[in-house]
């Protein structure tokens, strides 16, 4: 980044902290939360300043009551900035958000602020457009991520009135699990350009992310098979024989994916624990067994020359 843009990020900094700490406290303003969050989203882009990124997280973990503010100064933050080093900070700041696990922030909803967009009204993207396609992957998927929790809190709610969720419930989270596995998967920084401090760490970041979706997904559908084979009928079946398909499919996506980060240099790629994995074959097995136990399709050999004549 060229000097002058540097200085000119910093200046912006200054005079958003100055705003901040002059502003009259509210239900929706504190002044020291603001300014936290205002040095934890920098403009520069060489660091990410730890210490008021934990300010911010333990505010939030000693009152769940600073989630208005802090969302509604993040929402500001975001809203009025047109720097992608900004804007990815103040998306792993929210990502770091979620990792809080609190139960206000699971029944949020869609994300206070938008980037579906982002860098699309640059008049000059030069250069940049790489680092502005980056953001919109992570934001799409960190939203979509909201709205799935918020989503489930709802279900929560509603099974404590009634049994545990029935099969085909199951299958159809299962199913939203692996459509946020897909959106992770598409958080690649594809141009040479991108691979920068600031974007190799929120790389660690959808790293952690997508092991610990996927390692929920492998104990899911382990459940959801067992709860199948007992009490399912054909549709839970055919449901099933689908989350499989593209179980298989992902499997693959997924360590073709982690060999990429590694390469790149993404350290928690090289460190992260071995992905649970059904033996191979299982998902093949497993259709074929679900096909003749809830179709009666019967298993068939292949015309090859060993079974011609038999």
């Amino acid at each position: 980044m060229r000097l002058w843009q540097r200085v000119a990020g910093a200046l912006k900094d200054r005079n958003s902290i100055l705003i901040a700490q002059l502003s009259r406290r509210s239900s929706l303003r504190n002044p020291h939360l603001e300014s936290a969050v205002i040095k934890a989203t920098s403009h520069d882009p060489h660091r990410i300043d730890g210490k008021n990124v934990q300010r911010v997280f333990q505010w939030l973990r000693t009152s769940p009551l600073c989630l208005r503010p802090l969302l509604w100064s993040l929402a500001m933050r975001m809203h009025r900035t047109r720097s992608w080093v900004v804007a990815l900070k103040g998306l792993m700041l929210m990502h770091g958000i979620f990792c809080c696990d609190l139960t206000n922030v699971h029944s949020m909803g869609r994300l206070p602020f938008d980037f579906s967009d982002f860098g699309n009204n640059h008049a000059d993207p030069g250069r940049v457009w790489a680092f502005d396609a980056f953001v919109r992957s992570y934001f799409a998927y960190l939203d979509q991520k909201s709205a799935f929790l918020a989503s489930e809190f709802k279900k929560q709610n509603k099974r404590r009135k009634k049994a545990e969720e029935t099969v085909m419930e199951e299958l159809e989270r299962l199913q939203a699990m692996q459509g946020l596995i897909n959106m992770l998967l598409k958080i690649k920084p594809r141009n040479p350009n991108l691979h920068v401090s600031l974007v190799l760490e929120a790389m660690d970041c959808v790293v952690v992310e997508l092991f610990d979706v996927y390692s929920k997904f492998c104990k899911g559908i382990a459940r959801a098979l067992l709860r199948i084979y007992e009490i399912g009928g054909k549709e839970e079946a055919r449901v099933g024989i689908r989350v499989l398909q593209k179980a298989e499919m992902q499997c693959d996506e997924l360590s073709v994916y982690f060999d990429f980060c590694r390469e790149i240099g993404v350290l928690n790629a090289s460190q992260c624990p071995k992905l649970e994995s059904f033996p191979e074959g299982f998902y093949r097995v497993t259709r074929r067994k679900w096909k003749m136990q809830f179709f009666h399709i019967k298993a068939f050999k292949s015309p090859g020359p060993e079974n011609i004549g038999r």
